[in-house]
């Protein structure tokens, strides 16, 4: 039990840190609203209106985000394999290039269509 002590001691830490910064926040920050600092922050450019239902996203953003999780999940599983490598012996490598092989036909496909284009 005395290995989770630090563990514990350290989520009561960030729990209190973050607990006094969100009480305290609202006592020591300026007060000076005006309309501008009240808008939208859009890189500079002015807020337009939007429609009540939020509107519609084009299709792209979607794939783009749908891309990097794809590539992203392809990342996470080549850190721990590049770590064991030489425990898991041919069947690790085998098994990690039919991997690659099937996301670098995905990757592929989504450049043939032009998916990664920004047009």
């Amino acid at each position: 039990m005395e290995l989770y002590v630090p563990i514990l001691v350290l989520a009561v830490l960030a729990a209190g840190f973050a607990a006094f910064s969100v009480s305290i926040a609202p006592f020591t920050g300026p007060k000076r609203w005006n309309r501008a600092k009240l808008d939208a922050y859009e890189c500079g450019i002015e807020p337009t209106p939007q429609p009540v239902g939020g509107g519609r996203f084009p299709l792209k953003y979607m794939i783009t985000a749908m891309l990097f999780i794809v590539f992203d999940i392809e990342i996470i599983f080549l850190y721990p394999w590049a770590v064991a490598f030489d425990s898991l012996g041919l069947f690790g490598l085998v098994e990690m290039v039919l991997f690659i092989v099937t996301v670098l036909v995905a990757y592929a496909y989504v450049w043939r269509r032009r998916g990664l284009d920004w047009d």
